[in-house]
């Protein structure tokens, strides 16, 4: 039988959620060709910021399975990306809601890797509205987000501004 997680791996698998929720609204109805989005003087597109972010949950669950590994990978096609970010987020989830021991603190986790990727998120968001299609802000603070879910098809919006 497993044991439950504690209440720090608990609230980092409570902050991939977050990620997930956030992503999942930031990558939602992309215009065609977004991925590719060329800024002047902004050196990464979007497909290759959200190739980092998926780097940084593979090293994320590296670091935690005490094996931890770098790797650069090289941005695949938007859709396949978009596949990997979720993918990635339930391996790491799927780990620390198991019962195989963290290498390192669930703090360090939560401000290496998954801060990192809550900023690039953000960045994401941005480059929508600068392609002309933003998402609508949203008080996450009231939003319907729990440890575990880390898929794409995350809970509607309870509260989105104009």
């Amino acid at each position: 039988m497993q044991t439950p997680p504690d209440s720090e791996r608990n609230l980092l698998r409570h902050a991939l959620a977050t990620v997930a929720y956030r992503g999942a609204k930031a990558l939602r109805g992309a215009p065609p060709g977004f991925g590719t989005l060329l800024i002047p003087n902004y050196p990464r597109t979007p497909v290759k910021i959200l190739a980092h972010v998926n780097d940084l949950f593979d090293w994320g669950l590296s670091i935690a399975s005490g094996q931890q590994a770098w790797r650069d990978s090289t941005p695949q096609d938007w859709p396949v990306e978009v596949n990997r970010f979720f993918a990635a987020l339930k391996s790491f989830d799927d780990y620390l809601g198991g019962c195989e021991p963290l290498h390192e603190s669930a703090a360090q986790l939560l401000q290496g890797p998954v801060a990192d990727a809550l900023t690039h998120i953000g960045q994401l968001a941005l480059l929508r509205r600068l392609a002309g299609h933003p998402i609508k802000g949203e008080n996450y603070f009231n939003a319907q987000i729990s440890a575990g879910s880390v898929g794409p098809n995350q809970p509607a919006p309870r509260r989105e501004f104009d």
